[in-house]
């Protein structure tokens, strides 16, 4: 641990990652700080995995913007992360004419905000690119560069990239407390120790509001925005190609059906206000309503393949759009607050937005060093044969099938614990590698993890855990 750094990050989530990522690019101190035991144990891990095209955001805020921005950066990034991610394309639909100018309005403010290929789609033609589509469908709103990404890669990659270009992750250190010392350094409490840096990043989601009262005048509140899912086993994928959503209302763009990277079916979200911030529980009456209100937009939905349900928590702020700033009281303490939908598409984007703002208050030297692109877990099962048939027999562990139902082997499990901020839970391995992913929910997988998780860690089987 450094004396003191030039930037300290609060909270590893998408924008707390993409931020470390970014300043990595300079000759920086970065600090991340996580009270979790993983990175992307948040809102980040558990959404709808939308990359947004931009046109629900009202045109001039920060939303919009930041959206528009992220979303032209994925295709770079995808590549230089190795990280699953598709332009699939997106609906907005409506079931009556009396809607259709709501779905012109969506037009009109996508284009103001630079959003290209919009166009509407009468009920024949919606129905010709989605089959599947419900009858009582009469019109869409097509927007072509909208896509799917999966959520914890992108978060798990970003930090990886920063850690390797110099960042420090500080996982399962919780801040208790942060105040400004005479030379005008922040000294940071923590429940293992103290923590020094010049500027102070609040990344920390749904706490972004208890972080920022720590040492400024409030003046913003963070909602934990509850919303219920369901995954579907990848025999359901092809229901349909592209996210269809229904429209938007003041508590967000409704629950949407839409395929993943990873070949499977996810519907929902619902959306309901909270006030514990640390309830992910799913609820029979929230289900019910997923698949009540899907069926407005998508028939045919097979619920029979449902293999398992989740809850995230979204960070609404009462100020209807991100909050990214300098504290007007506090130099040198950085909000990235509400960073609701479409937070993840806008990641990218914000983490150029608060470089930009810690470039005023410090000088930054690009570092002639600085590598951008990470090398992803081998998939082995995706291997054309010949290069699958060639790695087994350099490295025998990746012809050992650990979890049957995603086909990941015992070199991939070895290759998520040993990396770079590798996996120290069954959950960290689940999100790097697919494992437990499955059908069986890791029913069949789990015990080998545990076997391999204890061995690395040197500890007992009884002290692995399935999270934080």
């Amino acid at each position: 641990m450094k004396e003191i750094y030039d930037v300290a990050v609060i909270g590893a989530g998408v924008t707390g990652c993409a931020a470390a990522r970014e300043l990595s690019r300079y000759d920086l101190s970065v600090a991340v700080i996580e009270k979790e035991s993983d990175v992307c144990e948040g809102t980040s891990k558990a959404n709808s995995a939308i990359i947004h095209a931009g046109f629900d955001a009202k045109p001039g805020t920060l939303k919009a913007r930041l959206n528009v921005r992220g979303n032209a950066l994925m295709d770079k990034l995808a590549e230089q992360l190795r990280i699953p991610f598709r332009r699939n394309g997106a609906f907005v639909v409506c079931r009556e004419g009396s809607e259709v100018p709501k779905l012109e309005e969506l037009l009109r403010r996508g284009e103001e905000n630079g959003v290209t290929g919009l166009r509407i789609l009468s009920r024949e033609e919606a129905r010709e690119m989605e089959p599947n589509l419900d009858d009582g469908v009469f019109a869409a709103l097509y927007a072509p560069t909208s896509g799917i990404v999966c959520p914890f890669e992108m978060t798990i990659a970003l930090a990886e990239n920063a850690c390797a270009n110099g960042a420090e992750f500080m996982l399962s250190t919780e801040v208790t407390g942060i105040s400004k010392a005479g030379d005008g350094a922040f000294d940071i409490s923590t429940d293992k120790g103290a923590v020094r840096a010049k500027c102070v990043i609040n990344c920390a989601g749904v706490y972004a509001d208890r972080i920022h009262d720590m040492i400024c005048e409030p003046d913003f509140r963070i909602t934990a925005r509850r919303g219920e899912y369901m995954l579907l086993d990848t025999w359901a994928g092809n229901t349909v190609d592209r996210t269809i959503f229904q429209l938007p209302t003041k508590m967000g763009k409704g629950v949407l059906v839409t395929p993943t990277v990873h070949g499977n079916l996810l519907v929902g979200p619902t959306a309901d206000d909270i006030e514990d911030k640390e309830d992910t529980a799913t609820t029979r009456d929230g289900l019910a309503n997923v698949r009540r209100q899907s069926a407005l937009s998508v028939k045919n939905i097979p619920y029979g393949m449902v293999i398992t349900s989740f809850s995230g928590l979204r960070a609404a702020a009462d100020t209807g759009d991100f909050i990214i700033r300098e504290d007007s009281g506090v130099k040198g303490f950085i909000d990235a607050a509400g960073i609701e939908s479409p937070g993840l598409t806008s990641a990218p984007a914000i983490a150029e937005y608060l470089r930009d703002i810690v470039a005023g208050l410090m000088p930054l030297n690009e570092k002639k060093d600085f590598v951008p692109a990470r090398e992803g877990i081998v998939r082995a099962a995706y291997l054309p044969a010949e290069e699958r048939a060639a790695l087994i027999a350099e490295h025998p562990e990746y012809g050992q099938i650990v979890c049957r139902c995603s086909q990941v082997s015992e070199g991939e499990i070895a290759d998520a614990i040993n990396r770079p901020l590798g996996a120290t839970t069954i959950d960290g391995v689940k999100r790097r590698t697919g494992a437990c992913m499955g059908r069986c929910q890791g029913g069949f997988c789990s015990p080998k993890i545990m076997t391999m998780l204890a061995e690395k860690q040197g500890i007992s089987l009884s002290e692995v855990k399935k999270n934080g």
